[in-house]
């Protein structure tokens, strides 16, 4: 007698509380952030970093969610202006309409590589500002992506988490097998058919995640290159992403139709990272317990 399939497990995008509805999606990003920010902070700790790890945490996770709903809505700006009228449509007259229209077009749609970039740029910036141990200008903000990694990788992984939950087309294609997930009814967006298992995708980037950020916070201990350990994140974040999009339902639209968006821009992380950890592989260590004396300049030593 053939034993029964295991049944597929469901994903809930809300959690309800009597009469509130709390999505999921913001509960995990929100989680996210914590999690990164105690990561991050502890990074600081360890390499004497005088610097508030939180804020760090909510201007990049801020920059993130803009830059990659950006870089997703501007691959099409023909639907994009299409949605925005839909949603301006009812006018001055019905402000709550428009506002949830809003609020509703701001659930999904977020591209990988957008918040990459976007991120990459405010921690450049907050390091500047920072200065981590004695640093100035671009140093410094390289220094700041370094000590940012591992709370990039815990982020991103936990964050994924939250996109499988809500469905919103992160997972993967549907699937027979013991692992496949359902979407619910009021997912972000419903497979096809809406009652197929899928893989769930995002389990696997969780999985990676931890480990990139395991292996970056072990490293991360003894002295590197300044940008050694960024280049680093980029290699292993950028395989990882590039593999899993082989199982990923991202439209394939590039060289003749056999990689998606997402993969061509994971391949361009991990050239980058390569190139960046050759390039840097000769400069005096900073980091751990071999990071240079380097004072800011007082005002009375110019």
């Amino acid at each position: 007698m053939q034993a029964p399939r295991p049944q597929a497990r469901n994903m809930y995008p809300f959690i309800h509380i009597g009469s509130f509805q709390l999505g999921t999606f913001g509960l995990l990003v929100w989680l996210a952030a914590v999690i990164a920010g105690i990561v991050l902070h502890l990074t600081f700790a360890r390499d004497g970093v005088d610097a508030d790890a939180m804020n760090v945490v909510v201007f990049v996770l801020l920059a993130g969610i803009v830059g990659s709903k950006l870089w997703h809505e501007l691959q099409s700006p023909a639907e994009l202006r299409l949605t925005l009228h839909q949603i301006f449509l009812p006018g001055r007259a019905h402000p709550m309409e428009v506002v949830g229209g809003l609020l509703e077009w701001l659930r999904a749609g977020f591209a990988w590589f957008g918040g990459l970039l976007a991120g990459i740029a405010m921690l450049l910036w907050q390091g500047r500002l920072a200065k981590p141990n004695g640093l100035l200008g671009f140093r410094a903000g390289v220094r700041m992506l370094d000590l940012a990694a591992p709370a990039a990788a815990v982020g991103y992984g936990i964050g994924r988490i939250g996109c499988l939950t809500s469905g919103d087309g992160d997972y993967g294609r549907n699937t027979t097998s013991w692992m496949g997930v359902h979407m619910a009814k009021n997912a972000l967006v419903r497979p096809t058919p809406p009652t197929a298992a899928v893989l769930p995708t995002p389990i696997w980037e969780f999985a990676a995640a931890m480990l990139i950020a395991y292996a970056i916070w072990r490293l991360g201990r003894h002295a590197k290159p300044l940008g050694w350990i960024t280049g680093l994140y980029l290699v292993l974040s950028g395989v990882a992403r590039f593999l899993v999009e082989f199982y990923r339902i991202n439209p394939r639209l590039y060289f003749h139709h056999t990689m998606s968006n997402a993969q061509v821009a994971a391949a361009a992380s991990a050239i980058v990272g390569a190139v960046l950890m050759i390039a840097v592989r000769g400069n005096p260590p900073v980091g751990g317990a071999a990071i240079p004396a380097q004072p800011v300049p007082s005002a009375a030593a110019s």
